[in-house]
């Protein structure tokens, strides 16, 4: 989600000479106060910190004297700014807006000029919910994680002006299980919009470097398998092997035996040769 982001600021803050006994626990009183209100200062509203001392406190000199201490925080802060992508939860649905609570704490109103005509609102079991035309099952109702766009916020009230008009917006479960399809029609604009403009490749964060590096892993690890794989045989190929040497050997046998005489039959073919030599030998005697 768009519009988070941490900052790293030197602060000072003035305590009162009574506090001086537990000065950790009187700047954290002054840094909570801090929470969850827009800070001009910072251009956002804190949601958390964490803080070190850098200094020990001096004494201002004056008429009241104030301790004087300097931190290192680290702020947590929630900046939206126009056209920025936010996720909230969906409190209430009505004909001409949606009602929607973003981190918690701040609100989010979507009128019906800001829901692009794919939606049409609907009565289902007395719960109101807008429907896509084009997508039966991309509902929004109440409960429903969305995803809008920001059109503008109000400081002091911390209210947000929010818009469903873009493809990339709606049901959040919805846009990530069909991401494909919503980027397939916003393809034209970006085509056009590349035309006009030079494409610039903004660099990738932390967490997008680390997710590069582990589809490159998996992807080097894939081609090592495919490279091994075409390298040595598999077990069924080692299988179909071993039956093919197997049926060449019983065929080479059955040729032999095909050539060479039986055992029987070698000694059918003595015998014949002995009762003739037998008879041959009777008619030389008779003679």
């Amino acid at each position: 989600m768009d519009g988070l982001n941490v900052s790293d600021v030197n602060l000072q803050v003035q305590l009162h000479p009574s506090r001086s006994n537990n000065v950790r626990n009187a700047v954290l009183r002054e840094l909570s106060s801090l929470l969850l209100r827009f800070n001009e200062k910072f251009q956002g509203v804190v949601l958390a910190y964490e803080f070190k001392i850098d200094k020990v406190p001096d004494i201002l000199p004056s008429m009241h004297p104030y301790l004087y201490v300097r931190l290192k925080a680290k702020l947590l802060l929630f900046s939206p700014k126009p056209d920025m992508l936010l996720e909230g939860k969906v409190v209430k649905v009505k004909q001409e807006s949606i009602h929607v609570i973003i981190l918690g704490f701040s609100s989010a109103i979507i009128t019906d000029k800001d829901i692009r005509e794919e939606f049409q609102y609907k009565t289902k079991h007395g719960k109101d919910l807008f429907v896509s035309r084009s997508h039966k099952q991309h509902v929004i109702k109440a409960g429903t994680m969305i995803r809008l766009l920001v059109k503008s916020m109000d400081e002091e009230t911390l209210c947000i002006s929010a818009s469903l008009l873009p493809a990339h917006t709606g049901s959040i479960l919805w846009l990530d299980k069909h991401v494909e399809n919503v980027s397939l029609t916003d393809g034209s604009n970006k085509r056009r919009r590349g035309n006009e403009e030079e494409s610039v490749m903004p660099e990738p964060s932390r967490t997008s470097a680390e997710a590069y590096s582990l589809v490159d892993h998996y992807i080097k690890k894939s081609k090592k398998h495919r490279e091994s794989a075409t390298q040595e045989p598999s077990r069924s190929e080692a299988s179909s092997a071993m039956s093919d040497h197997s049926i060449k050997k019983s065929k080479k046998h059955r040729e032999s035996a095909m050539q060479e005489p039986s055992r029987s039959e070698a000694y059918s073919a003595i015998s014949d040769n002995s009762i003739k030599k037998s008879k041959k030998h009777k008619t030389r005697e008779e003679s």
